[in-house]
């Protein structure tokens, strides 16, 4: 008997708001919005949304998966609020992710056995969150958790063999997603949230 799925996931780290339901392996249901300041607005709808489109209610939910950062101090509070509120009215636990956990395990489809890669994302002007990452057999595995540091001492040339993610290369004209979309929250509560 599976304990977590049917697993309701929360993405609201970044720009992207999105949320998903997880029913088995290879069932699922995906709403995502990408905007400035729409998490407010937008998640509970899509909540609603893929219940409605999937014939579920929060009853049927087994556990919550949140993305619980590094990322957008504003969003994040709004999606825990969400994921806290629903959680505590339908007696549900909730399965914390790291948002780039998730985001590796979304990367890994792109990433060849054995290449390292680098999420780095923008804090502020001056600082950014960069975590590293390698797949190996089939998995990601972490070499260096999330850390901050100064744009100016993240050198490039370290990571010449790497590719790098997030949204600290992008040109601002250039859209590049900087957070897992829910759909990978929830496979990684699924895979690794159990406990």
């Amino acid at each position: 008997m599976n304990k977590v799925l049917p697993i309701l996931a929360i993405e609201s780290s970044a720009e992207l708001c999105s949320a998903a339901l997880l029913i088995k392996e290879n069932n699922s249901f995906e709403k995502s919005f990408t905007g400035k300041h729409v998490h407010s607005e937008k998640l509970l709808t899509a909540v609603n949304s893929l219940f409605h489109q999937s014939g579920t209610s929060i009853k049927d939910i087994r556990s919550i998966a949140i993305s619980v950062g590094p990322g957008s101090f504003t969003g994040l509070r709004i999606g825990m609020a969400m994921a806290k509120g629903l959680a505590f009215g339908a007696n549900l636990p909730i399965i914390p992710v790291p948002t780039y956990d998730a985001f590796a395990l979304q990367l890994s489809g792109e990433i060849e056995n054995g290449d390292k890669f680098v999420i780095a994302n923008s804090v502020n002007t001056e600082e950014l969150y960069a975590a590293e990452f390698q797949k190996v057999r089939n998995s990601i595995v972490k070499l260096k958790d999330v850390y901050l540091i100064k744009k100016k001492d993240f050198h490039l040339d370290k990571f010449t063999d790497n590719k790098i993610f997030g949204n600290y290369l992008v040109e601002k004209s250039k859209k590049n997603t900087s957070s897992p979309y829910a759909l990978f929250v929830a496979k990684w509560a699924y895979l690794f949230g159990k406990d």
